[in-house]
């Protein structure tokens, strides 16, 4: 069973005076690459959330966000009430000696100025804590399921164009037949055509042709194209990630197909081979994205 590397998962929770939104996104990546955006007060849990991404995903380029937002009264900013009065006396002072009479200003002009208020840090809560994880692997667990579901197109799509990589491949037997009953012909006309006469050593031209014949043979690639595809099949359908193994396979079909296309010297033949690389491509394309 194939699995894609492209997924989305989201949970939203309600904790106290809070509303979390966790969305976790994967794309392709040859290896576990983990980009994370938490609020502060989560902070210092995200190796832990990390290392719970790195359990349930193997590979890919995973995008793990958690928004929150403040529900309830509940407010951590507290107004620096000590350096609010040191601001504004100094500014009453400057405001007196300059002669401007402003001073019903003076407090929102103080408000603006840096670290007037102060954020008082919440401590974490265990409790609390231990249910985000919940929602955070809730998240997950539909990313998989997303990633499953994605697997089941690609493998379908996949295995459809090794049939057809396949059926190419049959489609090529008639054609080799008439490829060298072809050849034999142009090789006596040439013949023919470089002697005096009609006539030419009968036995050199059954040992060139023999020569000929051996360098245009394309059993053995055809016998191993045929494995190649049977095996690629036969792994698509293993319950663990084949998806490197996969890729690996399709690199030799794809040396296979093209010592086909080098020795086919025969414009039918061409035809067919080009075909089988257009599929192959495009099964090498999907690929990119299986786990």
């Amino acid at each position: 069973m194939l699995i894609s590397m492209t997924g989305f998962g989201k949970a939203i929770c309600e904790l106290g005076s809070k509303k979390l939104t966790i969305e976790i996104k994967s794309l392709n990546s040859k290896q576990l690459d983990i980009n994370s955006r938490m609020p502060g007060f989560y902070r210092e849990k995200e190796i832990e959330v990390r290392n719970l991404i790195s359990k349930k995903l193997e590979r890919g380029k995973i995008d793990f966000a958690m928004y929150a937002e403040v529900t309830g009264t509940e407010n951590n900013s507290v107004i620096n009430a000590e350096l609010v009065k040191a601001y504004y006396h100094q500014l009453a002072k400057v405001s007196e000696e300059l002669g401007i009479d402003n001073k019903s200003e003076l407090l929102q002009i103080v408000m603006r100025l840096p670290d007037t208020l102060k954020t008082e840090r919440e401590e974490l809560d265990e409790n609390e804590w231990l249910d985000v994880v919940k929602f955070i692997e809730a998240a997950l667990d539909e990313l998989i399921k997303f990633r499953i579901q994605e697997g089941r197109a690609l493998e379908k799509d996949i295995v459809e164009r090794i049939e057809i990589i396949k059926d190419l491949l049959k489609q090529i037997d008639p054609l080799e037949k008439q490829r060298i009953e072809r050849f034999k012909d142009r090789l006596r006309q040439n013949l023919r055509e470089l002697s005096e006469n009609d006539e030419y050593d009968e036995n050199r031209f059954e040992q060139e042709l023999i020569f000929y014949l051996e360098k245009l043979d394309i059993t053995e690639e055809k016998v191993r194209l045929a494995n190649h595809c049977e095996y690629f099949v036969k792994n698509v359908n293993k319950d663990e990630t084949v998806g490197k193994k996969l890729g690996f396979i399709s690199q030799e079909m794809g040396r296979e197909i093209n010592t086909l296309g080098s020795k086919a010297n025969d414009s039918d033949m061409q035809k067919l081979v080009i075909k089988m690389k257009d599929e192959l491509e495009k099964i090498k394309e999907q690929l990119l994205n299986v786990l």
